[in-house]
């Protein structure tokens, strides 16, 4: 992977350089933003993700402006569900009483890539509470947008995402698609009869590790193409490149309202 990345890259990207790249693109000062980022499109990086996260804590203020990055952690989850790869039927009690419970400081979000994985370390950065869905901020609304984020119906009407649609934030997906788009399932949560499920996870409360059940719905990234396309035929996405990725910045507010309407068409 090193070899390819230096081989398809023209001249080495640098905090300077990727902080000229986020500005192109649209990044401000004041931006409130929910980043994804496939780090690897972005081509070879000195300093890697330190460097990527330093870029975007350089364009945009702590004091005017707040960066969001979702710390998402799947394996948090009951195993009765597990599907890549799913687990024996006769683990499951046993992972259900051994799984450490989710600790917003400690656990980590490998899923999430190189740059989310990082960012969640950095000082004065907050981190919600979710075991499976939660999300990290930086800046001067950080921890308001991460207090208080429901176990139930993790992103819903008292999710992050919620509190990021109250106040018009940004999507920056950098070298990614809109099947990454965390922002969209708040759209599908609004739409009618959403398909329920039960999820279990290992969390603290009051210091001590317990099991709790809680309510969800069945999520469906693999529609969110379709949402895109919607929000690019209607001039909604400001297309750019960093780095080597391409590059798509819209406002989380809209992808919301698309999501919403597209899953109440498809469930009708």
């Amino acid at each position: 992977m090193g070899i390819e990345l230096i081989k398809n890259t023209p001249f080495p990207h640098t905090v300077e350089s990727l902080a000229e790249d986020l500005t192109r693109c649209g990044l401000k000062a004041d931006s409130v933003v929910l980043v994804h980022t496939s780090l690897s499109k972005v081509g070879w990086i000195n300093g890697g993700a330190m460097a990527f996260v330093d870029a975007l804590m350089e364009v945009v203020d702590e004091s005017r402006g707040t960066i969001v990055m979702p710390s998402q952690t799947g394996d948090w989850s009951d195993p009765s569900r597990w599907q890549y790869p799913p687990v024996p039927e006769s683990w499951w009690e046993t992972i259900r009483e051994t799984m450490p419970a989710f600790d917003p400081v400690k656990t980590p979000c490998p899923y999430m890539g190189a740059v989310a994985n990082l960012f969640r370390t950095y000082p004065n950065v907050y981190r919600s509470s979710h075991p499976a869905v939660s999300f990290s901020a930086w800046g001067k609304d950080a921890k308001d947008i991460t207090a208080d984020h429901s176990l139930n119906f993790g992103l819903g009407e008292q999710s992050p995402l919620k509190k990021l649609y109250e106040i018009d934030a940004q999507v920056l997906s950098i070298g990614t698609d809109y099947d990454t788009s965390t922002a969209m399932h708040l759209g599908e949560y609004r739409a009618p009869n959403p398909p329920l499920k039960e999820e279990g996870a290992a969390i603290l409360e009051n210091g001590q590790r317990v099991w709790r059940t809680y309510e969800d719905i069945d999520l469906g990234e693999d529609q969110f193409k379709a949402v895109g396309k919607r929000l690019e035929k209607d001039g909604l996405v400001k297309a750019g490149t960093i780095g080597n990725a391409q590059t798509k910045l819209y406002s989380l507010r809209s992808a919301v309202d698309y999501a919403e309407q597209y899953f109440t068409e498809v469930r009708q």
